[in-house]
């Protein structure tokens, strides 16, 4: 079913959830439900699978932590002492190490004060006895695939007693390569009776991940990809060439409108070049791009989160999980490798009700990619020009790009996976039956 929760009163205290936890609400700051949180909240305290489309930045986040830290603090109200073993009733899955630490964080925060109600953290690049410790007596965990599967493997978690798992970004770990993983976890806590999915899309290898983890589940879908980012302004320069690319990326910086900018480069190399440059000019920049040291990587993103850092330059797998509000603009100097790659990159801007600004640097060599993300997002990148670093060469979308000795097939994509926006793909149940029950009006969460 798609959209069948239908909640007319958005306000927090609508939703029947425990003192406690509306205090903790309130304390954030936060007095309206966002969209998704309106839908899902209440869809998940009644119980059963869902399967979630909602934009980066739209809340989602706190609207599955809500729900299932207030059944955490139903079955066990007076914070009495909780056994000292590593089986948690909640398990939630993130496919990065940043969106992981940023889930616990708002977890943590969602569930400050209530005794008997301990959240951890399993992800990889830090040491197994601190987080094996850290997971004994927690209801809910924050995982990364990979060291969850770790941890259950040397037994120093069990997975049977999980009631209700999370995938978070689903799109995303399917792109990392954790659909195994994901099986495999899914076989471990098969008597769950919940599972709750979120993914940008419902593309069709999104609905085949669906059919192996979910029962029957539920669908509510609060934003096509053309409906995304209002508040971003989207704008596309062309550039001749590397050097080009890197005169517009310097002009875009020096706007005196920006506060803080994320940009996005193609690989980890050159990640690490284009931070070595502007900070040869002067800039605050550092690069963040997945094969640094974890320590490192939570360094460099305190630094942004404190101001100290005002440009960071990432790759995708690094990016998962910012949420900076004064990050201001979002520049693409280097093109995701899919289209939908590109909605997650621009949901960096535009947080906690603010407007923000996406720039796509692209070359002509491009033009078949900016085709493809214009067909996802439903949406003309409208190109602009900047005095003096005007484009010489303009390219044309009429004609087909032929090589010499090759024929160039017009108009094909050159992503992989991509899906037509808007399909109303079905999913077929998974056989067998669950036993049991389970029962911020801000987009930082």
């Amino acid at each position: 079913m798609s959209n069948s929760v239908v909640v007319h009163n958005s306000s927090f205290e609508s939703f029947n959830l425990a003192s406690p936890i509306l205090k903790n609400i309130e304390a954030l700051g936060y007095t309206q439900a966002t969209p998704v949180q309106a839908q899902v909240i209440p869809a998940a305290m009644a119980g059963g699978d869902w399967l979630v489309s909602s934009q980066t930045g739209s809340g989602k986040t706190a609207a599955f932590l809500l729900p299932l830290l207030n059944q955490l603090f139903i079955a066990n109200p007076h914070g009495s002492p909780v056994p000292g073993r590593a089986q948690p009733k909640v398990l939630v899955l993130c496919p990065t190490r940043e969106l992981a630490q940023q889930v616990t964080a708002d977890a943590i925060n969602l569930a400050r004060g209530i005794k008997g109600l301990r959240i951890a953290t399993i992800m990889g690049g830090m040491p197994y006895g601190k987080q094996i410790q850290a997971i004994k007596g927690a209801g809910l965990v924050v995982a990364t695939p990979g060291r969850l599967l770790d941890l259950f493997n040397t037994r120093a978690i069990r997975l049977d007693q999980v009631e209700c798992l999370v995938v978070d970004e689903a799109d995303r770990m399917l792109d990392l390569g954790f659909a195994e993983d994901l099986e495999a976890i899914d076989e471990r806590c098969k008597q769950r009776s919940q599972t709750l999915m979120f993914s940008a899309t419902f593309a069709p290898r999104i609905m085949s991940l669906a059919s192996s983890l979910t029962k029957d589940a539920g669908r509510i879908e609060l934003a096509h990809a053309g409906e995304a980012h209002a508040n971003i302004s989207q704008k596309l320069h062309w550039a001749d060439n590397m050097a080009h690319k890197h005169r517009l990326l310097e002009h875009l910086l020096s706007d005196p409108d920006l506060d803080q900018a994320v940009v996005f480069a193609s690989t980890q190399i050159e990640s690490e070049k284009i931070a070595d440059t502007l900070r040869a000019n002067g800039y605050q920049a550092s690069a963040l791009h997945g094969a640094m040291p974890q320590a490192v990587r939570n360094r460099r993103l305190d630094a942004l989160r404190k101001g100290q850092t005002r440009i960071l330059v990432a790759t995708d797998v690094a990016a998962r999980g910012i949420d900076v509000p004064r990050i201001s603009h979002v520049i693409n100097f280097g093109l995701p490798m899919k289209p939908e790659d590109y909605t997650h990159r621009i949901g960096r801007t535009g947080r906690a009700g603010r407007n923000g600004i996406a720039i796509t640097l692209a070359e002509h060599r491009d033009r078949v990619k900016i085709k493809a993300i214009e067909r996802f997002t439903q949406q003309t990148m409208t190109a602009a020009e900047i005095v003096g670093l005007e484009p010489q060469n303009k390219p044309s979308f009429n004609k087909p790009n032929h090589r010499p000795g090759a024929g160039a097939k017009r108009g094909k994509p050159k992503f992989a996976g991509q899906a037509r926006p808007g399909s109303n793909t079905r999913f077929s149940p998974r056989s067998g039956s669950r036993s049991g029950s389970f029962q911020n009006a801000n987009s930082k969460h």
